[in-house]
């Protein structure tokens, strides 16, 4: 069975991004040290163009083969006129009101996200799938996140777009790795706990 696995960016206190969306205050945190240990781990989790811009346009995906994002996740690249921002992978954008018809390498629909996920992880073939973001989105797919990577920054934001949005209902993870960068960047790597 395919594996959901919810690899996002956060501070020490659990936002992923400010209140407004913007997480440019975590660049100054990707060091010499830490952006290619991240391209050569997971080099389908960057963008097409970006790929391409660190010489990796060719990379063969290593972990994913699709990835779902909510329409927060989706937009800054649309206001950039990205449409397909990762066209390596299969892309499945949820949202209520987008266009379908948007652009035809990207799977855009209103269906539960739930119903979704647990159709993907039944295909028989393929990779791991990737939960880019949102908040909402993680929120409502907990239920079925088997592996959480958060690349943890060494900053307190105070305030902002947490990992979850979801109701209280503590969920159990067990800690199987963790890796320490020079500016104290931790990627920590998550399984769900056996219930």
């Amino acid at each position: 069975m395919r594996k959901l696995t919810y690899l996002i960016g956060a501070t020490i206190d659990g936002y992923i991004a400010a209140p407004d969306g913007d997480f440019d205050f975590f660049t100054p945190f990707v060091t010499e040290d830490y952006a290619p240990a991240l391209f050569a781990q997971y080099p389908e989790t960057l963008p097409t163009p970006a790929r391409a811009a660190v010489g990796i346009a060719e990379a063969p995906n290593k972990r994913f083969d699709t990835v779902l994002m909510g329409r927060g996740t989706y937009d800054p690249g649309l206001a950039a006129g990205l449409t397909s921002p990762y066209g390596h992978l299969r892309q499945i954008v949820f949202s209520r009101t987008l266009d379908p018809a948007l652009d035809p390498e990207v799977e855009i629909t209103s269906e539960d996200p739930l119903a979704v996920v647990r159709r993907l992880k039944q295909e028989e073939d393929g990779l791991g799938i990737w939960l880019c973001g949102g908040a909402e989105l993680a929120g409502q797919l907990l239920p079925e996140i088997d592996e959480l990577i958060i690349k943890q920054y060494p900053v307190v934001a105070g305030e902002g777009i947490p990992l979850f949005r979801a109701g209280f209902e503590p969920r159990a993870f067990t800690l199987t790795d963790s890796r320490t960068f020079q500016r104290g960047n931790v990627v920590l790597t998550y399984e769900r706990a056996a219930s």
